[in-house]
């Protein structure tokens, strides 16, 4: 049965850690520039990420996503260096398009955090499966609804371009255009708006029916197959995000006094 995720089966370092880890990986890969409030920790913070992308052997999958971000962090670019309240310094013209100073530094930031979150966030969704997350977050006495939320916010994009792809065959099947020029494209991007949504409330009909024939709202205690606790490299990995943590604290504290 093919996968629903965006998990890459494959045995690493960062697979073999718990979920938990990854998840403190998170906040402490968001919470350090945050914290200490200055640009040379946000290219710490996506260092660490690289790093833990390369021993995770997922940086081809990778490349999508920093590839979508970018045309995010382009408009923001835009946005703030040519319109922001506080801009004051003409750092360079383009044609008639006058970029400040001020507008791009505050655009660098924006453009670093969320270059940061997506990529910390990436190391966690494409080396965890959304089941073990869901089999921990339930064992540390977490709401099975909490849970079931987190695995359909994993499973969603794929689920959702899984069925796109197969409503585009069976449009070509049938003989219309999907490929060439912009307006082909979006000509046949509107018919396929209406069985995406069906699509996806049918199968958000029948999931919930096949939860509840399994006893999804059962009041009984469960079992599981695997009892996951945190082992030592997980304990020394969430120590040394921790003492991170804390050292961004007192840099910024030092930077107060």
């Amino acid at each position: 049965m093919k996968s629903i995720s965006l998990y890459v089966d494959q045995d690493t370092f960062l697979t073999r850690l718990h979920s938990f880890s990854k998840l403190f990986y998170i906040a402490a890969a968001i919470a350090i520039p945050l914290i200490g409030g200055g640009f040379r920790l946000y290219v710490l913070s996506l260092g660490l990420s690289f790093c833990l992308i390369a021993a995770g052997k997922i940086g081809r999958r990778i490349l999508p996503l920093i590839a979508f971000s970018f045309t995010i962090i382009l408009t923001v670019f835009l946005i703030h260096g040519l319109f922001n309240q506080k801009n004051e310094q003409i750092l360079f013209t383009l044609g008639p398009l006058v970029f400040y100073r001020e507008g791009l530094l505050y655009a660098l930031k924006i453009g670093l955090n969320i270059l940061n979150m997506l990529l910390a966030f990436a190391v966690l969704v494409l080396t965890t499966r959304p089941a073990v997350l869901v089999d921990d977050l339930e064992q540390a006495g977490f709401s099975p609804r909490f849970g079931y939320m987190i695995c359909s916010v994993f499973q969603i994009i794929p689920q959702m371009m899984g069925t796109m792809n197969t409503i585009l065959d069976a449009q070509r099947s049938r003989g219309m255009e999907t490929e060439g020029n912009i307006l082909v494209r979006a000509r046949a991007f509107l018919p396929l708006i209406s069985p995406v949504v069906n699509s996806s409330l049918i199968n958000t009909r029948e999931r919930a029916i096949a939860l509840e024939v399994r006893g999804f709202d059962s009041k009984e205690k469960k079992t599981f197959l695997q009892d996951r606790k945190l082992r030592g490299e997980d304990k020394r990995f969430i120590a040394m995000m921790a003492v991170l943590l804390f050292a961004a604290l007192i840099w910024r504290i030092r930077v107060w006094l």
